[in-house]
């Protein structure tokens, strides 16, 4: 199946998240793309009402080509803890509550594993790119690993301070930008959608 490509411009990416924004224009970087972020353009935010993180990036992508004629590319992410289930899952920006406190998740998710000795976790990234006639491509990435108490470092955003990828002496949360973008779920997902739909300029 021939995927479409993203031809050098303006590129949405439809999230309010400064992290994301902030993780996914860097990666962005090579591909002349001109970035704009929703939260610049004041776009409404879509109720997430996927049950997948691949069917809510589709609907944020969508939404945000719809708004403003411009191909825009979604992230829908967040952590799968195995011992919990698989929670908070596509619930994980939701389990910090409405202001967006991360310290608090993480404490709620040390909370409900209690002394549980599988403290195996991984990070979920879903990525659509979506164009304004309604076309849509989309990919998954996964990157493993276990969680750590007390939370450790302050780089990244997020989850990022429990979380201990397999084969790694740091968490998310101390490892430099660059180096975590070589191993993350989005930069995982992040490849797979360049090699489909992008091309350097």
């Amino acid at each position: 199946m021939t995927r479409r490509k993203f031809t050098a411009g303006r590129l949405v990416i439809a999230s309010h998240n400064s992290g994301k924004v902030c993780e996914i224009s860097e990666l962005l970087a090579p591909f002349g793309a001109d970035v704009l972020s929703a939260g610049e353009l004041n776009l409404a935010e879509p109720e997430e009402t996927g049950r997948s993180f691949v069917e809510n990036a589709e609907l944020k992508a969508r939404a945000a080509a719809e708004a403003t004629g411009l191909p825009a590319l979604a992230d829908d992410s967040g952590l799968a803890v195995l011992a919990l289930n698989g929670d908070p899952g596509i619930f994980s920006a939701r389990w910090a509550g409405p202001t967006k406190d991360f310290s608090y998740a993480m404490k709620k998710i040390e909370k409900a594993l209690g002394h549980a000795p599988d403290r195996r976790a991984h990070f979920v990234c879903a990525l659509a790119l979506a164009w304004p006639d309604g076309h849509v491509e989309s990919v998954e990435g996964f990157v493993h690993g276990e969680l750590v108490w007390p939370p450790r470092g302050n780089q990244g955003f997020g989850y990022d301070p429990m979380f201990l990828p397999n084969g790694h002496a740091l968490t998310f949360g101390e490892m430099a930008p660059q180096e975590k973008h070589q191993i993350s779920h989005r930069a995982n997902a992040f490849r797979q959608l360049v090699d489909a739909c992008f091309e350097p300029v």
